[in-house]
């Protein structure tokens, strides 16, 4: 039965793209050594300035599946793994892949235009981005899920693993007060091993040490104002190593075509939101 599911896993398109992001990970941290870091970055990463000016359009593909180090990369495919796996089992394969794509695609014109066009200010900077700053990472098109499913299974209960993400605003906070180098150093070292700890005890049988990441059990309703407006109002005060734009632009095509789903099939979707809030 475990090697059925675990084949089953390995064979899901899901698996395939977290797979893809690891192999164009290490060949990024390869080119970085060659060509240097800088370079890779303007290469491959989305410029906001760049787009709005029709430049370096191909980063709007290829920033979906960049990261910007292995914490960033382990807790997006994490998130990916969780929520791919189910929204695959929903929507089927195929419809699954495309969805996704299209999904970090509008993420990243969401985040290029905003930023492009209203970063420029001080608010506009802090709400959207700011234009010469670059974004990697594919958690504007796991947004786009998270929309998706909290329109199509809204009482589906799920765990936001609140630890990193409070462990990520901490060492943003002691950056921007203190410039004493060695208590930034030290702060980002022990939220990292945190981050690492908080990871590895989600997959603990002990419900004392999963404790330790901080889940907060929640309706997928509630998901993605959780995960988005807190991050905006504390960005507005700290800057944030977080696209707010691109997971709120994620996160609007998921519901765009959630309830075009649930328009087109309404007794298939109303059974599987029926199904699913019977789960717990």
């Amino acid at each position: 039965m475990i090697n059925f599911l675990f084949k089953k896993i390995l064979s899901s398109a899901t698996s395939k793209i977290i797979l893809a992001n690891i192999i164009v990970f290490v060949l990024m941290i390869i080119a970085s050594l060659i060509f240097g870091g800088q370079k890779i970055i303007e290469l491959f990463a989305l410029t906001p300035s760049m787009i709005v000016s029709g430049k370096n359009l191909w980063t709007l593909i290829t920033s979906m599946f960049m990261h910007g180090g292995i914490f960033h990369l382990l807790f997006n495919m994490l998130s990916l793994a969780f929520v791919g796996l189910f929204v695959e089992k929903i929507i089927g394969k195929k419809r699954f892949v495309w969805f996704y794509l299209i999904a970090g695609l509008f993420a990243g014109v969401f985040f290029a235009l905003s930023a492009g066009l209203f970063g420029g200010s001080d608010i506009g900077g802090k709400l959207f981005g700011v234009p010469d700053i670059s974004g990697v990472g594919a958690s504007g098109a796991i947004f786009g899920l998270i929309g998706l499913i909290a329109v199509l299974t809204p009482k589906n209960r799920v765990y936001l693993i609140a630890g990193p993400l409070i462990a990520i605003i901490l060492s943003s906070v002691v950056e921007s007060v203190t410039s004493n180098e060695a208590l930034i150093t030290g702060v980002m070292i022990a939220a990292n091993i945190y981050i690492l700890l908080s990871i590895l005890f989600m997959f603990s049988f002990n419900p004392k040490k999963r404790m330790i990441a901080l889940p907060l059990e929640m309706p997928f309703w509630i998901l993605p104002i959780v995960a988005i407006v807190p991050l905006v109002i504390i960005g507005f005060f700290v800057s944030l190593p977080i696209g707010n734009a691109a997971h709120f632009g994620g996160l609007l095509i998921g519901l765009a075509y959630g309830f075009y789903l649930k328009k087109k099939y309404p007794r298939k979707t109303a059974m599987i939101a029926r199904y699913f809030s019977k789960q717990k």
